[in-house]
């Protein structure tokens, strides 16, 4: 179990705002972030910590939260069919839900809480995967000064996985206190910083649209085959993407998504997220149209920073359509960026000195794929 929380003071964070990887760190070395096995280096991101499976997976006939005053483990005994041994490898089947303890243990310091998010490679595969802690009344929401264990609820939704111990699916930001900035602050920034390369359109955050200017032969995207083989997640760069994605056309800036489908399409906007900033991607209001932009997570420190080896970096949207065929438009507004102030500069930042997937992406299926 984790060791009695340290308080916030003695770990130096009087600041408020997104703690970045030193602190992190401190935690770490603290307790306040245990896990059965040692949390290696690269689980720290400039300002998350990546969250690795444990060795059992628990295959549940529907997803659940425990509910106010609830333990995960308690409930399980009402949503369990069967047990899943990953040690050796062990596939999650397309459709089902499991739920898989993670290796990582909290026990944070008071008024420290924690957002849980898919790692960028996760919601590019239609991984549904999500974070539940005891007491939850929300998916990725650990509440300030929670004790206990973590879990994974994974729900593979267009392809079949190979899963094993200490995959990374899942990352944590810890924040200490909110400070999300306002309209008003995220314009000042904009003009000290470039977030966007196009006119920013801020309101509840900053707005980002589709692109679907045709490239080569009307190209503009992807879309997920309803029967594929399987995706060992430790493969990288093994896949053929025409084994798995169906190319996806516009005809005059529009294409019409189909329900139930998984395309992969990507911004206008090339963003960018100064180093004393963090960034998270949210849906944009549910009245714009019968579909969702979703899994995007989280954006660390430096992405798209210049120095940090970017010069804005566009961010790729995953996006299902819901109930009805639905005609979507160049340029037209999905969802926007919510920014936080970073409690500390990051010692290190996104794509600087560390193995950063998407620095500088444009439209890029998950590591997992060949390029060609």
């Amino acid at each position: 179990m984790p060791h009695p929380s340290p308080t916030a003071a003695s770990l130096g964070l009087q600041a408020p705002g997104v703690l970045p990887c030193q602190a992190i760190e401190r935690l770490v070395e603290a307790g306040a972030i245990a896990a059965e096995r040692a949390v290696e280096p690269g689980q720290i991101q400039p300002a998350s910590l990546d969250l690795r499976l444990g060795a059992q997976a628990y295959r549940v006939r529907a997803s659940f939260l425990p509910g106010a005053g609830r333990d995960v483990a308690a409930r399980l005994a009402d949503f369990e069919m069967h047990r899943v041994d990953l040690s050796g490898g062990a596939v999650l089947e397309k459709g089902c839900v499991y739920l898989v303890p993670l290796m990582e243990q909290l026990a944070l310091p008071h008024g420290l809480a924690a957002l849980a998010n898919a790692k960028s490679s996760t919601g590019r595969l239609d991984l549904l995967t999500r974070v539940v802690a005891d007491g939850g009344t929300e998916f990725d929401r650990i509440p300030a000064g929670y004790s206990g264990p973590l879990y994974a609820e994974i729900c593979p939704r267009s392809f079949s996985v190979l899963v094993r111990p200490g995959m990374r699916l899942t990352q944590l930001r810890l924040r200490n206190g909110a400070r999300v900035l306002s309209d008003a602050e995220l314009a000042a920034l904009h003009d000290a910083a470039r977030l966007v390369d196009t006119e920013p359109l801020i309101e509840g955050g900053l707005g980002f649209s589709v692109d679907l200017r045709p490239g080569a032969g009307g190209f503009v995207g992807w879309r997920a085959k309803p029967h594929t083989g399987l995706i060992d997640l430790d493969r990288i760069g093994r896949y053929r993407p025409r084994d798995f994605w169906e190319e996806v056309h516009a005809e005059d800036g529009r294409i019409v998504l189909d329900p139930g489908a998984f395309y992969i399409l990507v911004s206008r906007e090339s963003v960018h997220i100064p180093p004393d900033h963090a960034a998270e991607m949210a849906p944009y209001l549910a009245m714009v149209g019968e579909f969702r932009v979703h899994y995007a997570g989280f954006f660390d420190p430096g992405f798209g920073h210049a120095p940090a080896g970017g010069a804005g970096a566009r961010g790729v949207l995953e996006v299902r359509c819901h109930e009805a065929p639905f005609a979507l438009e160049h340029g037209q507004v999905v969802g926007r960026l919510v920014y936080e102030r970073m409690a500390e500069m990051p010692a290190r930042l996104y794509g600087e000195g560390i193995a950063s997937n998407y620095q500088g992406q444009g439209l890029k299926l998950s590591k997992h794929f060949r390029a060609d």
